[in-house]
C-alpha cells in the first residue's frame, strides 16, 4: 500500500506478538470490567451452538453469524463487515469482549457503520486461515482474536488482533480504529478498494503452493534435522526461545530420523524436550494433561488453556519415545494426559470436548496456580513443606498475586538424593499429597469448557486412545476409541458418507474440512490395529475415496482444504504447512501410504506420492511448519513392513506374536489380524489373504509390498525377522 492513506493505515495498525500481551506483560496489572448496567438483550448469536459465539450473545454489539443473511445484508446496503474470528479458550478474546464488545458507544459505532460478523475459528477454519493470512500480511503478525475489515465483497483492507479501550503502548483503541475506517469508508473508498484488491492478491498468492523444484529425496531430513538443531535450546529443551509451543511434530521427525540413523543426539534432543515440558508449569502435576504453550523459555508459566489437540499429539509423541527408550517416566505421562481427557473431556456417549478455558472467575490461571498457605491448609505443615520444595511453591510465587505454577525443579530421583531419602518413599509421599490437591482444586470454581466435538481434533484424539490402549495394554482407552469412533462415524457422517464439522448440543453441522476426513482416517487406522476390527478399516478406506472425489487437485496435486462443493471463499487454500495441529494434507498421505500397504492400491500410493510433491518446496525451504510432511516423506522412502498375524486373538500365542510387534518404535510398519473365527476380514483387508496358522500354531508374516518372507510362531524368531 502506499500514499497517505498506507501512511495513515500504518499509524493505525501495530505488529503484534503471535499471542496478544498479558496485562502483567503490558505493565497494566487490571484489566477493566464493563462498566454497562443495561439489562441483556440477545443478539442473533443466541440461536448458535458454539459456546464462543454464546459467550457474545448479549453483547449491545448487533453480531451475525457468517452466513447469507450478514453477507446479503452488506451488499444490499453496501456495507464493510466486520469481522471478528476467535475461540472460546481465548483469554485475549474474553478480555476484548469486556472492554469493548459490551461497550455501548463501541456498538453504536459498529452497528450503524458496519454488518459486524462473529466467527468461532473452530467451527469455521477456513475462514480463520483466510483471514488470518490477510492480517498477517497486512500487519507481520497474527494471533486472536483477529480483527478483519471486509468490503462487502469479502476482501480485507484492515485488521489487526486485539485492540485496548483506550490507546496505549502503541495501539490505537478500538474506539478509534472503527470511527476512523467508518470515515474512511464515506470518505476515501477508492483508495480502500484498491488495497483490498492488493490484499486480496497477496493472500492469494501466499497460500498458494509452489511448484516442487526437486525430487523426494533423504536431502530433505538432512536439511531438516540441521535447521532443528540449530534451533535447539540445549539449556531448557525445545526450540527456539519464549514464547515456547509443544513441538510435537518436529520431535516425531527426529525420533524417525534417530531410528534410521542411530544418531544419539537427536533421541537426546527429544527426551530433553519431552522430560523439560513434563516437569515444567506447561504440564498439570495435579490433573495431567498440558497447557497450550509456555510464555517463557523455560516451560514454566504456561497460558493455561488446554487443547485437545495438543494433548493428543503430546500423548502420541511420549509413547513414541516409551516405545524407543522404554522408560516408564514417558508412559506415566500418557497415562496421565489420556486420564484427564477421560475425566474432563469426554462426553457420555462417545466423542471428546475440544478445550478448557484459560480463566475462571475472570482471572487467566487462577484455577491451577496456589500459595503455600493454601497448600498447607490442605497438607498440613509438615507434608505441606516437602511438596513445596519438590513443585517449586516459594513465598511470592512465580505468578500473580504471589502465587505459584507448580512444577519440578528438579526431578523426583535427583530430590530424592539431596533430602537424602529413598526416592520410592518420596514418590509416594508427592503422589498422596497431589491426590489430596487435585481433590481440593476440584472445589474450585473450574475454567469453561467448550464442550463442541470437533472431528479433525477427535480423529487425532482418537488415534492417541488407540495407540496407548493397544501399547499399554489399557482397556479404557480402547473402550474410549472404540465409543469415540463409533459415535463419530454414526453422527457425523450423512447418509451419502460425506462428514459433517462440529457436533454440540444434539446437532451436527458444517461441511467437513480435509483435515476432518484425513485425521478421522488416521485415528481409525490406529484403532483397527489396536483392535484388529475390520469396520474400521473399512471405514478409513472409505473416507479416504470420499476425501481423494471432494478435495483433490487434479491439476497440481495435492488437496485442497475445502470440498469442491463448498461455497466460494476470497481464495481457495491447500493449508499445506502444519500449525498447531498437522496439515490435512500431511496427514492425507499417511493415511494414503498405509492403506497401500495394506490393500496393495498403486493408485492411492501414487497420490501420497503426488501430495509430497506438492509439499516438496515447504519441507524445503520452511521444514519447521512441514514436519508431519516429513515424517510421511519417511514413510514414503523406507515403505512400510506389513505384517500379518495369523491366529485367535484369545490365543496367548498371538497375544505373544502382537506383543513382540508393539514392544519397539517402529512407526513404519502396519499390523494386521487374521482371525480364523473372522473370515471376512480377509476379504476386506487383502494384506490377510492366505495367512493362516502353522501346523495350529499362530503365525506372523513379515512382508513389504506384498513380498512376504517364511511365517514365524515364535516372538524372538519374530522380533528378530523385524530387526529389532
Amino acid at each position: 500500500m502506499r500514499g497517505g492513506l498506507a501512511l495513515a493505515l500504518a499509524g493505525l495498525a501495530c505488529a503484534r506478538a503471535p499471542q496478544a500481551p498479558s496485562p502483567r506483560e503490558q505493565g497494566d496489572a487490571s484489566v477493566k470490567e464493563p462498566t454497562s448496567t443495561r439489562s441483556p438483550r440477545k443478539n442473533r448469536l443466541a440461536n448458535e451452538t458454539s459456546p464462543y459465539l454464546l459467550q457474545h450473545a448479549t453483547n449491545p454489539v448487533d453480531w451475525y453469524p457468517w452466513g447469507p443473511e450478514a453477507l446479503e445484508r452488506a451488499r444490499r446496503e453496501d456495507r464493510p463487515i466486520f469481522l471478528s474470528i476467535g475461540y472460546s479458550a481465548c483469554h485475549w478474546c474474553h478480555v476484548m469482549e469486556r472492554e469493548s464488545f459490551e461497550d455501548e458507544a463501541v456498538a453504536e459505532v459498529l452497528n450503524a457503520h458496519f454488518v459486524p460478523v462473529k466467527v468461532d475459528r473452530e467451527e469455521r477454519p477456513d475462514l480463520d486461515e483466510v483471514y488470518m493470512t490477510a492480517t498477517q500480511l497486512l500487519t507481520g503478525s497474527g494471533g486472536w482474536p483477529m480483527s478483519v475489515f471486509l468490503t462487502p465483497d469479502l476482501r480485507p483492507f484492515y485488521a489487526g488482533t486485539y485492540f485496548p479501550p483506550e490507546d496505549r503502548h502503541g495501539m490505537p483503541s478500538f474506539r478509534r480504529v472503527v470511527e476512523t475506517l467508518a470515515d474512511w469508508w464515506k470518505t476515501r473508498r477508492a483508495e480502500l478498494e484498491g488495497n483490498a484488491e492488493k490484499v486480496r492478491d497477496a493472500v492469494e498468492k501466499a497460500v498458494s503452493v509452489a511448484p516442487p523444484t526437486g525430487d523426494l529425496t533423504a536431502a530433505l531430513f538432512d536439511r531438516a534435522v540441521a535447521s532443528l538443531r540449530s534451533d535447539h535450546d540445549p539449556r531448557h529443551g525445545g526450540f527456539g526461545g519464549a514464547p515456547k509451543f509443544p513441538p510435537s511434530m518436529s520431535l516425531e521427525l527426529l525420533l524417525r530420523r534417530w531410528r534410521a540413523s542411530k544418531d544419539p543426539t537427536l533421541l537426546s534432543i527429544v527426551e530433553q524436550t519431552l522430560d523439560a515440558m513434563a516437569r515444567g508449569g506447561i504440564y498439570d502435576h495435579l490433573g495431567g494433561g498440558f497447557h497450550r504453550y509456555s510464555t517463557d523459555e523455560r516451560w514454566l508459566v504456561p497460558h493455561f488453556e488446554k487443547m485437545l489437540y495438543d494433548n493428543a499429539l503430546l500423548a502420541r509423541v511420549y509413547l513414541a519415545a516409551f516405545q524407543a527408550t522404554g522408560k516408564e517416566a514417558h508412559a506415566r505421562v500418557v497415562r496421565e494426559t489420556l486420564g484427564y481427557v477421560l475425566r474432563e473431556m469426554t462426553r457420555p456417549g462417545g466423542g471428546f470436548y475440544s478445550t478448557q478455558d484459560a480463566d475462571s472467575e475472570g482471572e487467566e490461571g487462577k484455577f491451577f496456580v496456589w500459595t503455600p498457605a493454601e497448600i498447607e491448609a490442605v497438607l498440613g505443615a509438615e507434608e505441606a513443606a516437602l511438596f513445596a520444595r519438590a513443585y517449586g511453591v516459594v513465598p511470592g510465587g512465580n505468578f500473580e498475586g504471589g502465587r505459584s505454577v507448580l512444577h519440578l525443579p528438579l526431578s523426583i530421583e535427583d530430590l530424592a538424593v539431596t533430602l537424602d531419602r529413598p526416592a520410592g518413599d518420596l514418590a509416594a509421599r508427592l503422589a498422596a499429597s497431589r491426590a489430596k490437591l487435585l481433590a481440593a482444586r476440584e472445589r474450585r470454581a473450574k475454567p469453561g469448557l467448550d464442550d463442541k466435538v470437533i472431528v479433525a481434533w477427535n480423529g487425532l484424539m482418537l488415534s492417541a486412545m488407540a495407540r496407548a490402549g493397544a501399547v499399554l495394554e489399557e482397556p479404557r482407552f480402547l473402550r474410549a476409541a472404540e465409543e469415540t469412533a463409533a459415535f463419530l462415524l454414526e453422527t457425523m457422517r450423512r447418509k451419502e458418507g460425506t462428514l459433517l464439522h462440529t457436533y454440540r448440543d444434539g446437532k451436527a453441522k458444517g461441511d467437513g474440512f480435509l483435515d476432518d476426513y484425513a485425521c478421522l482416517a488416521e485415528g481409525l487406522l490406529d484403532l483397527h490395529e489396536a483392535t484388529f476390527d475390520p469396520r474400521w478399516f473399512l471405514a478409513a478406506r472409505e473416507l479416504a475415496g470420499k476425501a481423494i472425489d471432494l478435495f483433490w487437485d487434479e491439476k497440481d496435486g495435492g488437496f485442497f482444504y475445502t470440498g469442491k462443493d463448498h461455497e466460494t471463499l476470497l481464495v481457495r487454500t491447500k493449508s499445506p504447512g502444519d500449525s498447531a495441529v498437522p496439515s490435512g494434507n500431511s496427514v492425507a498421505a499417511h493415511v494414503l501410504l498405509r492403506l497401500a500397504a495394506f490393500t496393495g492400491e498403486a493408485d492411492l500410493a501414487k497420490r501420497a506420492e503426488g501430495t509430497l510433491a506438492a509439499l516438496r518446496t515447504g519441507m524445503d525451504r520452511t521444514s519447521r511448519f512441514f514436519g508431519y510432511a516429513l515424517c510421511a516423506l519417511d514413510l514414503h522412502l523406507d515403505p512400510p513392513r506389513e505384517v500379518a498375524i495369523a491366529g485367535a486373538p484369545t490365543d496367548p500365542g498371538t497375544r505373544a506374536l502382537v506383543r513382540a510387534v508393539r514392544a519397539a518404535y517402529d512407526p513404519n510398519l502396519v499390523l494386521s489380524l487374521a482371525d480364523p473365527g473372522r473370515p471376512q476380514a480377509a476379504k476386506a483387508i487383502p494384506l490377510l489373504e492366505g495367512k493362516t496358522p502353522i501346523g495350529g500354531k499362530p503365525a506372523a508374516y513379515v512382508c513389504r509390498r506384498f513380498a512376504c518372507r517364511a511365517p514365524v510362531t515364535d516372538p524372538e524368531a519374530l522380533a528378530k525377522e523385524l530387526g529389532r
